[in-house]
């Protein structure tokens, strides 16, 4: 792709990246990032390959959006799999850095940003790019939970709401598809490149506006609910200067739903991936507990709609103490050996060796935390067919007290966690 020159210098794997790996490297005194899929299976139910997303990102950039530079595609006999390869940007992507001290105007570059995108011709998109309709969106979803066993109940009240609250077709734009903190890389002087554009496709664009705002994307800035950096108000009043068009807060909300119940059934899916032998990595199965943590977000957006008589404070027991007299537990060999990768293992790692450590001593956490909760089928098919409800007498009651003792176990230092069980308390 490069041509004849150099040594290639400073080869170094990005950290994260569950799906596509991402390599950063110098040659000839300029740097690239090669991104890929170094196996065809990891490539299975993506709409689109790597050579119609460097299409994507060129068209992109010929708009004015900041799209990283491609300057060219693997080919098979470069014997490294699918991808593409980018001029590096300058900039982190680092959620803790960016939200550290975000840079001045950061959410007017990000309206800016997405008002760019949502103008490109339809007519120019590529082929294979998918348009679908809301309806069909849902219908999708759906077929997913079903496919992963059906019988999370505040996932299954998560649908039945959004068929309940359908919006009209609205205006068909191009939407980037995972525009959020994590694949936007910024500096002080602002916003320097929109990544990751795997997950394009035609449709409503406050599906764009939603997805970045979800919780789990906000990385712990629970109080900033625009992408944690700023209000609501302020991104709907940038977003209207750059694009002209209003956000219909309602229309928000169905997509704000929408998403967080996506993410909840696609932390799902890594786990099936690892379950089917496609990838074995520990991060891939860890990423399925993170469906709890959309859980309790999916019940502080809905408890709104709730008669104010199921929404009382909620009793939440105190969980059992781990008995810690004669022989170890499950509970102190699982602490043991945490111990031991925080001490002795993870001081000699770098890099991702050390991000994969940081992983492990997550997953160690949640099997000590393990709250044991039976998933309910039953429950789920009542609220589907529409049998319980928010009305129904105790169920959010239930719900809360379920998905919370889950979520202490998984991720005890979710952002949510904490404002739940303040809330719901009374």
């Amino acid at each position: 792709m490069l041509g004849p020159g150099g040594a290639v210098k400073k080869l170094t794997r990005l950290t994260g990246g569950a799906n596509m790996e991402s390599w950063s490297f110098d040659r000839d005194g300029r740097g690239y990032v090669l991104r890929r899929g170094p196996r065809a299976e990891l490539m299975a139910g993506r709409t689109y390959g790597h050579d119609t997303e460097a299409a994507l990102i060129r068209l992109a950039r010929s708009h004015g959006v900041k799209a990283p530079e491609v300057v060219g595609e693997l080919a098979p006999e470069d014997g490294l799999g699918s991808g593409y390869l980018m001029r590096r940007v300058e900039g982190t992507a680092d959620p803790r850095q960016l939200l550290a001290d975000p840079a001045r105007g950061l959410l007017d570059d990000f309206a800016r940003e997405l008002a760019r995108i949502h103008s490109i011709g339809l007519d120019e998109v590529p082929d294979g790019v998918s348009r679908t309709e809301t309806a069909e969106m849902v219908d999708a979803l759906a077929a997913h939970f079903e496919s992963h066993g059906g019988d999370r109940p505040v996932m299954a009240l998560a649908l039945s709401w959004l068929r309940d609250h359908l919006p009209p077709p609205a205006p068909p734009v191009l939407l980037h598809g995972d525009f959020r903190i994590g694949n936007l890389m910024a500096a002080a002087s602002g916003l320097t490149a929109v990544l990751d554009w795997e997950l394009a496709h035609v449709g409503d664009r406050h599906q764009d506006l939603a997805y970045g705002c979800i919780n789990s994307w906000r990385f712990g800035r629970i109080d900033q609910p625009a992408f944690g950096i700023g209000q609501l108000p302020e991104l709907f009043a940038a977003y209207e200067r750059e694009s002209g068009v209003a956000v219909d807060p309602a229309r928000f909300r169905f997509w704000l739903v929408y998403s967080t119940l996506w993410w909840g059934l696609t932390s799902l899916e890594m786990a099936e991936i690892w379950r089917s032998g496609r990838d074995r990595s520990l991060e891939r199965a860890v990423i399925g507990r993170r469906a709890s943590e959309t859980e309790v977000d999916l019940l502080m957006l809905l408890e709104e709609d709730a008669p104010e008589a199921e929404r009382s404070p909620v009793h939440f027991p105190d969980p059992a103490p781990v008995r810690r007299q004669g022989e170890p537990s499950p509970t102190e060999l699982l602490e043991a050996l945490a111990e031991w990768i925080h001490r002795d293992v993870k001081p000699q790692l770098a890099g991702r060796d050390r991000f994969q450590a940081n992983v492990a001593l997550n997953a160690l956490g949640m099997l000590t935390r393990e709250a044991a909760l039976p998933f309910d089928r039953e429950l789920s098919d009542d609220l589907l067919a529409g049998r319980a409800n928010l009305a129904t007498p105790g169920l959010l009651a239930r719900l809360k007290r379920e998905t919370l003792a889950k979520l202490v176990a998984d991720q005890p230092k979710y952002s949510a966690l904490k404002i739940a069980q303040e809330r719901w308390r009374g």
